[in-house]
């Protein structure tokens, strides 16, 4: 799948992909994106691994940072079985 590079969904990958680290609170102020999680799923549906890291700040609200990674063995080991059982991709 193709990212349309005028979309906001690409303005978020970029940024990701870039090395930003973003909280939910940054991608609906920065991107106009009402549903952050759903567009983060859409991006790992594309094939890429994006992380929810937690943190809590000094007075210990709870908050998720998204990022790029490497996707690990694991998640590789368990892409190839779903492929080998006939899942589509």
């Amino acid at each position: 799948m193709r990212f349309d590079e005028n979309s906001k969904l690409y303005k978020l990958f970029q940024s990701l992909y870039g090395g930003e680290k973003l909280t939910e609170a940054q991608i609906t102020h920065r991107f106009g994106l009402k549903n952050p999680r759903a567009a983060v799923s859409d991006i790992r549906f594309r094939g890429y691994a994006i992380y929810a890291d937690e943190h809590f700040d000094t007075k210990g609200r709870r908050t998720i940072k998204y990022r790029m990674g490497t996707p690990s063995r694991k998640v590789i080991a368990a892409g190839y079985r779903a492929i080998a059982n006939g899942m589509e991709v």
